[in-house]
């Protein structure tokens, strides 16, 4: 009996421990082989990767999201300032030029001028020399109209045989005795651009009036529309750097353009001297027209190059002759691009050509030639911001211990 009970313990034992259990019915695990460890392992390394490759997935989306938000915002912007144009070019140019009469004002100021009295002066002032450059276009102006009719013959005649060379013009004498392209024709249709400029001659009023009411009221509230974008700011020291950036816009234009008005001045005496002696038809106008075309950097003096060329191969028989007054213009504009401006204005404020003509390419498609001539001031305006937000911190020198 005894021995029959020893044996049914041992065998119940026997079965606990294949079962996984204790002799006292506790369970004992059973150990994990290497084959289950690593398929677990694995199932864990794929889950690990399947969150980091749904997160990247998700970053992705988050940064085209981003992307796409300020493209439709910008979209909607220039959408906004292409609509408003006739309010926000007269208005931009008055804020320009406002800024670059910030030095004469504070001049005026420190003299005891008052404010009101301030924006009157140099509004009446900026009104005047308009005045006097239309006063001074006006002859000209009305004699080469009064020659339109011989001028356009003679320049069909020495344009014809140079155009007749290119045969893939197919331009000829025949061109212009006949059709759409005939003498003729084209004074027939001067009736049609007269009218159009006479339609655009009431938006262009409003517009200038717009520009000097703007001009007037930002010379005014010029100091308190300072404190009031200076306030704006939060803390200390982003109220500092709005003061400096301020100062250093207005510092920039006021002495760029008043230093760039008397260089130019001297190309434009300089081109009423060459077409004078390269015996070319109002002189004064061509100088006027170079002192303008020099405020746009790149295509001013382009287009009054080849402006020079085809007005010397008109007047003149000789082809040498008739391109000598392009060639002279060109010749001073680049000596004083190249060295005297340099020399007065120094290397500080020089900008790359290549985002100026993206910036004249820009603002002539939104604004035409009141955009082109913008395209510099505004530039500037950006590169100054980007220099006094992004200012690198100078090495003070240390003084010997």
């Amino acid at each position: 009996m005894v021995r029959q009970s020893c044996l049914r313990g041992f065998e119940g034992m026997e079965s606990e421990k294949i079962a996984g259990k204790r002799p006292g019915g506790a369970v004992v695990p059973e150990p994990e082989s290497d084959a289950r460890r690593a398929t677990s392992e694995g199932y864990g390394n794929e889950a690990d990767a399947s969150k980091i490759e749904d997160y990247a997935t998700r970053n992705k989306l988050d940064v085209a999201t981003s992307w796409a938000t300020i493209g439709i915002f910008l979209s909607l912007a220039l959408m906004g300032i292409s609509a408003m144009s006739m309010i926000l070019i007269p208005v931009t140019l008055a804020v320009v030029v406002g800024m670059i009469l910030g030095l004469a004002a504070e001049k005026l100021s420190k003299l005891g001028v008052p404010r009101v009295l301030n924006a009157v002066l140099l509004s009446t002032a900026v009104a005047l020399a308009i005045f006097l450059v239309i006063n001074a276009l006006a002859g000209p102006l009305a004699k080469l109209a009064q020659e339109a009719p011989d001028f356009f013959q003679r320049t069909s005649d020495r344009l014809v045989p140079y155009l007749d060379r290119l045969k893939w013009l197919h331009i000829s004498a025949e061109t212009f005795q006949g059709g759409p392209m005939s003498i003729s024709t084209l004074l027939e249709n001067s009736g049609n651009v007269l009218h159009v400029v006479s339609n655009s001659l009431t938006p262009a009023i409003v517009q200038i009036l717009i520009f000097f009411a703007a001009l007037l009221l930002f010379l005014a509230g010029r100091i308190s529309l300072r404190k009031t974008i200076i306030m704006a700011f939060p803390n200390r020291t982003s109220r500092l750097t709005a003061i400096r950036i301020i100062n250093a816009v207005e510092r920039v234009l006021g002495v760029y353009f008043a230093t760039a008005s008397l260089i130019y001045a001297g190309i434009g005496v300089a081109m009423t001297v060459i077409a004078y002696v390269g015996g070319m038809s109002v002189p004064v106008l061509w100088g006027v027209f170079a002192f303008v075309s020099s405020f746009i950097p790149l295509l001013g003096v382009t287009t009054m190059t080849i402006a020079l060329a085809i007005a010397g191969i008109v007047t003149h028989s000789d082809l040498v002759f008739g391109l000598a007054p392009a060639v002279a213009f060109f010749a001073v504009h680049l000596a004083v691009e190249n060295l005297v401006f340099p020399a007065v204005m120094g290397r500080q404020w020089e900008l790359n050509p290549f985002v100026v003509f993206l910036a004249i390419i820009f603002w002539t498609w939104m604004w035409g030639a009141v955009g082109a001539m913008l395209a510099l001031p505004l530039s500037l305006i950006v590169m100054t911001v980007i220099d006094e937000l992004f200012i690198e911190e100078k090495a003070q020198p240390q003084l010997p211990g």
